[in-house]
């Protein structure tokens, strides 16, 4: 099967074997996949987790009709169609877990439905069960204009968020962040940046920070969290290492926590799935959660999908259909 590989000169399309599913496993034919942040450092050579280097098949999400079920996947059959986190997304079959699979709702095209489980799972954990959101509390979403920020602003507005700010550093991007959820959009370029998200709070900073970007920000961000309120890393877009305030951190008693998909068990990650389904899926089938498609590419153009998100100007998911 075509699948986009990386190479010792980086990414190029190629053949690799069709995988077969083992127990709890399904293979799906991919009919559309969406780009992740984590497919431009896998593309580069670095790895994520256990998963890089040379032969590597990337992409992490897809959509597309189960065509073959292993022993105990007993949540999916032949025929289904379903969106789904997964390794090795960019090829023309995939596997997996029956449980991370969501079935798509009628009405979905495939293009639709692969811009939906990264971003459900990821924010959900983030914000619900991390962040630990209440009715009334304000949040802050650090990097609001790529898909799984936009998800984040949509999920803290629907679990009773009072006050969403988002951030991004396209004029054009802030503009609409409001569409999906933002009260106010804030660039995180701007000196007062910290100054506005006070002044917006009453000077007293947000509840919760979900942080995609963090580097540099870090301890910006820290000022503009409320005394006892709560930092949750889920990206580090602007550099892995910084200086960090401890005393500050001490100060305002900042609950910081880091969290990635990594280092989850599989057993974890089947948990997250099953609260998404639990707790959001209505509001996924109504269409109230959703994503805008910056992008589609055919998957022959997967080179070129890979340049616009390097380019970074877009808002909303890059998708390649097959």
């Amino acid at each position: 099967m075509k699948a986009y590989v990386v190479g010792a000169d980086g990414p190029t399309i190629g053949e690799v074997d069709r995988p077969k599913p083992g127990s709890g496993q399904a293979l799906v034919r991919v009919k559309a996949a969406a780009l992740n942040r984590a497919d431009l450092g896998m593309a580069r050579g670095r790895a994520h987790g256990a998963r890089g280097g040379v032969g590597t098949v990337l992409g992490s999400e897809c959509a597309g009709e189960v065509v073959e079920v292993g022993a105990d996947a007993t949540s999916l059959k032949v025929g289904d169609r379903v969106m789904c986190s997964t390794n090795g997304a960019f090829a023309e079959y995939a596997l997996t877990d029956h449980i991370r699979a969501y079935k798509i709702p009628d009405g979905f095209d495939f293009a639709r439905a692969t811009t939906l489980p990264t971003a459900l799972s990821t924010m959900h954990n983030a914000v619900v069960t991390e962040g630990a959101l209440k009715v009334g509390q304000s949040v802050m979403i650090q990097g609001a204009s790529s898909g799984v920020g936009l998800m984040a602003m949509q999920i803290a507005k629907l679990k009773g968020a009072s006050l969403v700010i988002g951030t991004s550093t396209g004029a054009g991007r802030r503009a609409r962040l409001k569409e999906f959820g933002a009260d106010l959009a804030i660039d995180p370029g701007a000196a007062d940046w910290v100054e506005q998200i006070l002044a917006a709070t009453s000077g007293h900073g947000v509840d919760l920070i979900v942080d995609q970007v963090s580097g540099k920000h870090v301890n910006d961000l820290m000022r503009a969290t409320k005394l006892e309120g709560r930092i949750v890393n889920v990206g580090r877009l602007g550099g892995e290492r910084a200086e960090f305030n401890f005393d500050l951190h001490a100060l305002r008693r900042i609950n910081y926590i880091g969290v990635t998909f990594r280092t989850r068990t599989p057993e974890e990650i089947r948990a997250i799935s099953e609260k998404v389904r639990a707790d959001l899926w209505p509001a996924v089938v109504s269409g109230k959660l959703s994503l805008p498609i910056d992008r589609a590419f055919a998957f022959a153009r997967a080179a070129d999908a890979f340049a616009h998100m390097t380019a970074n100007k877009h808002l909303g998911k890059i998708v390649l259909t097959f």
